[in-house]
């Protein structure tokens, strides 16, 4: 019983030094077997196995009448099952099924405000929304605007800058 509770210890020291070595096993083989056991060799899920091969295995053997060499397959059936899930649950963490991220063409057609007036030859200010936060972007317009006007996105002209027109009511 005593290699049985060593292993489940073992394991779950091994996952503790998973958190401080984070993607050190998965560097150390990249490009072993090009990918054949996908995330199957990362450091959670080997100290998940093994941690339950041994808390598993104590357990049935404690728990049971059944020697070592069955205690050892119970152990090992529950420690493939704990691997399974935590790849799993990897995968599921680390899938990025988040919204897109918003561009600056998805300001065309919002509305803002004038927080710098905008000369006809030059830029001002404008204060829009893009995914609930406020932005502060330089415009251009081919008419002045006064500061407080509400405006238009006509057009993205650069990352930090659009093309705007005053909205008429």
């Amino acid at each position: 019983m005593a290699w049985f509770l060593g292993l489940g210890i073992a394991g779950v020291v091994l996952l503790a030094l998973s958190l401080v070595l984070d993607g050190v096993l998965e560097g150390f083989l990249d490009g072993v077997l090009d990918g054949l056991f996908d995330g199957w060799l990362s450091l959670p899920v080997i100290a998940g196995f093994v941690s339950m091969l041994g808390f598993g295995g104590a357990l049935t053997l404690g728990t049971t009448g059944l020697g070592a060499g069955l205690a050892s397959a119970v152990g090992a059936g529950a420690g493939a099952a704990t691997g399974w899930l935590v790849w799993q649950a990897s995968r599921a963490l680390m899938r990025d099924d988040g919204a897109v991220t918003p561009r600056g063409t998805d300001l065309v057609g919002s509305a803002g405000s004038v927080v710098t007036a905008i000369p006809a030859d030059g830029y001002g200010e404008v204060l829009l929304q893009l995914a609930g936060q406020p932005m502060k972007l330089a415009a251009r317009s081919t008419v002045p605007v006064a500061r407080g006007t509400e405006v238009w996105v006509e057009q993205a002209l650069s990352p930090t800058s659009v093309a705007v027109r005053p909205v008429q009511r």
